[in-house]
């Protein structure tokens, strides 16, 4: 009888607003005043308080020329947090990442993170109780990373690494320190 219940308050429900439709209508808004319909992406982006940045706001940057860094990583999803293999190309103070790794002029990064935006860059492993694993930090996210090797993610770390001291700030070349030769 619960369920009758439930039924019963879902029908007056209905009635009320159907009546309260009937006698108190709407005005229609000017074409003017209607919002733009926004895609569901957009949807997300607001409930969650982000900008409507896009992920092809990439500066002018061709991603597909003459990268600093390329390679494949497993990057942990921002808001289901299921682990995928991305290509990733780092290339002037931009971290951007596709599902495939050839890249042309054509391609659409699936994402693009700006280094200058970030804080840290190291090993993660002790975090998330995976080998090879790195974070990436800025003011308000960590995003997690995932190596195939020791050396590919300490090859990262120091790519990434300089990428934020160059583009954090203006540095002039001989300020810029060579984390590669320090070993």
């Amino acid at each position: 009888m619960v369920h009758g219940h439930y039924r019963q308050l879902f029908l007056n429900n209905s009635v009320f607003l159907h009546r309260y439709n009937q006698r108190f209508p709407s005005k229609p808004k000017p074409e003017s005043e209607h919002p733009p319909q926004a895609p569901m992406a957009s949807l997300w982006r607001a409930a969650m308080g982000q900008s409507e940045k896009q992920p092809d706001d990439y500066g002018g940057v061709e991603f597909w020329s003459e990268p600093e860094r390329t390679g494949w990583l497993t990057k942990q999803g921002e808001y289901i947090k299921t682990w995928r293999r991305r290509w990733f190309v780092l290339k002037q103070g931009k971290l951007f990442w596709f599902k495939e790794s050839t890249i042309t002029r054509a391609s659409k990064p699936r994402g693009v993170i700006p280094v200058a935006t970030c804080l840290t860059v190291k090993g993660a492993e002790d975090v998330l109780n995976k080998q090879n694993a790195f974070e990436l930090s800025t003011r308000s996210d960590t995003m997690y990373f995932i190596a195939d090797s020791e050396k590919e993610k300490e090859d990262w770390i120091n790519s990434i690494g300089r990428s934020i001291v160059q583009h954090s700030r203006s540095v002039t070349d001989s300020e810029v320190v060579d984390y590669d030769s320090k070993k």
